[in-house]
């Protein structure tokens, strides 16, 4: 568990194994288990259930108000017990601090080329930095919405309404006067347009405010109750979150009068989405205006979908208190696989674009790679990054003979620790041989994670294991040059590249004798 004091917080790490003692309050451990999340995995251990923390990070908002978080696992070198716990603070510190520059990565840049980041390119590209250093998930995550809604006014639309009144007033609805009024001819049913703020998009915006604001409400009860003494009360941590209250208050002013959904509608969260995003295509606005209103309305859409997870059934606790087993819960939850992934190819495209700009990135491009003789497709790949370069063409003939692209790098990448060299797996070594062949390209590499320079890449040399004749037969087809027959096998470089997470920058490359062709 994290030794970071912070009240509010309960900082985990991937992989961690959770009971019911790592709790301030057990019923936030109870109310986890009933949950069922798919990133925690439930066992039963010396006769007290257990929860193993999978491959996720984010934060989950617990019944009591508490926030737990959870951050990446370690990608340290091995410590000794007592060197890991003394570094304990700053190594939580130093995780938040990548991570959150991870995720700004994704935001900032052109995220929408990448796979499934449609969640992360909803956050604001352009946020002030926060007033303490490192601060938890949870907080960064309150600041990214801020930001997005401060300045940002509910959107009016013209909404008909139709009123049985004794003043004429709009457009005279014949029909209907005929039919309601025939007996009482000092009324008159009238179509009138007004502006009005229930709008769907409104709704939705109101409804992830009332998350966010559950959410500080629980940071504030526990910050005050955790802290001893007036004096640590108002100058200890809890003093953040009360003026985060303040600045949220402010923002929440101009909404209070907006209807948030109603749990059924809530249930219809996708349908009202869409009725949403249309409704506000019509609107009469800027381009800016509506990107901005679109961007909020797709942040709070995705704010209320982490909260809308579905609970499990195999238990009912019943030590949870009443009032919260319906309350929705803000649950954000990022793979941390996929997450590392997608910037860690960001940051490698961005490199080579600085080497030369004709490079060209190609994101998990699926082909078929085995298939029978009838034609049928077996088996496809689908590697992380290719990089390639627009294939030059001397004559018509060679445009029509060669491939448009000339792959040179084969890239996977992969959220795991490797100690040395040799702790590459077998798959790991097969797949990348793999890509190599199927688009012929002349680099293979394995990128994985580190957290400092020390690491630097390691080719790995493939042994060509020919029998003697098959070596005899070889060594006769050779041309005067030196040069080996097409019928012996070229073999890509195979490379091992360390990922330094505090940089976003590969360790020793580029280097001549890696990125040269």
């Amino acid at each position: 568990m994290s030794s970071v004091a912070e009240p509010t917080i309960i900082t985990v790490f991937e992989h961690q194994r959770l009971t019911a003692h790592d709790f301030v309050q057990a019923f936030d451990f109870t109310w986890l288990l009933a949950q069922e999340f798919a990133l925690f995995t439930i066992k039963r251990r010396r006769g007290q259930w257990q929860l193993k923390v999978g491959h996720y990070i984010g934060i989950i908002l617990l019944p009591s108000g508490m926030t737990l978080e959870i951050l990446p696992k370690s990608i340290a070198e091995e410590q000794s017990s007592r060197t890991r716990q003394s570094r304990q603070h700053s190594d939580v510190l130093q995780t938040r601090q990548w991570v959150q520059r991870m995720l700004s990565d994704l935001i900032d840049g052109n995220s929408n080329k990448l796979p499934s980041a449609k969640n992360l390119g909803q956050l604001s590209d352009d946020l002030a930095p926060l007033s303490i250093p490192a601060p938890p998930l949870s907080e960064w995550l309150v600041t990214q919405f801020l930001q997005r809604l401060s300045g940002y006014q509910p959107t009016k639309h013209y909404q008909e309404q139709i009123h049985n009144q004794s003043a004429l007033q709009g457009k005279l609805l014949i029909k209907e006067q005929l039919r309601r009024n025939s007996t009482q001819p000092h009324k008159f049913v009238c179509e009138t347009s007004q502006l009005s703020q229930d709008m769907l998009s409104n709704r939705l915006i109101k409804s992830a405010l009332l998350l966010v604001e559950s959410m500080m409400n629980g940071q504030l009860k526990y910050g005050r109750a955790s802290c001893t003494n007036r004096a640590n009360n108002k100058n200890g941590y809890d003093s953040h979150h009360i003026k985060a209250a303040t600045l949220f208050s402010l923002a929440l002013s101009p909404w209070r009068q907006i209807a948030a959904l109603s749990h059924h509608e809530r249930r219809k969260l996708e349908l009202l989405y869409g009725q949403a995003k249309r409704q506000l295509n019509v609107q009469p606005l800027s381009q800016q205006q509506l990107q901005a209103a679109q961007r909020l309305l797709d942040l709070a859409y995705w704010l209320l979908q982490q909260s809308s997870a579905a609970t499990g059934s195999s238990l009912s606790p019943q030590t949870l208190p009443t009032q919260t087993t319906t309350q929705p819960r803000l649950c954000l939850l990022i793979d941390m696989n996929q997450a590392f992934e997608q910037w860690a190819s960001q940051c490698i495209v961005a490199i080579f674009n600085q080497i030369d700009p004709s490079y060209r990135p190609l994101y998990q491009p699926q082909k078929v790679w085995l298939s029978d003789t009838d034609g049928q497709a077996c088996l496809s790949i689908r590697p992380d990054l290719l990089i390639y370069r627009p294939a030059v063409h001397n004559t018509i003939a060679d445009s029509a003979r060669m491939h448009d692209r000339v792959y040179s790098h084969v890239v996977d990448i992969k959220w795991k620790h490797l100690s040395h060299s040799g702790a590459v797996s077998a798959s790991d070594a097969y797949q990348l041989t793999s890509y190599a062949q199927a688009y012929q390209a002349k680099h293979s590499w394995l990128v994985y994670p580190v957290i400092n320079d020390t690491r630097q890449p390691v080719a790995l040399s493939q042994q060509v294991l020919f029998d003697n004749d098959a070596n005899a037969n070889a060594n006769t087809n050779t041309n005067t040059d030196g040069d080996a027959n097409s019928d012996v096998p070229t073999h890509a470089k195979l490379w091992l590249m360390p990922f330094n997470v505090l940089t976003g920058t590969l360790n020793g490359w580029p280097a001549q004798d890696i990125s040269s062709e």
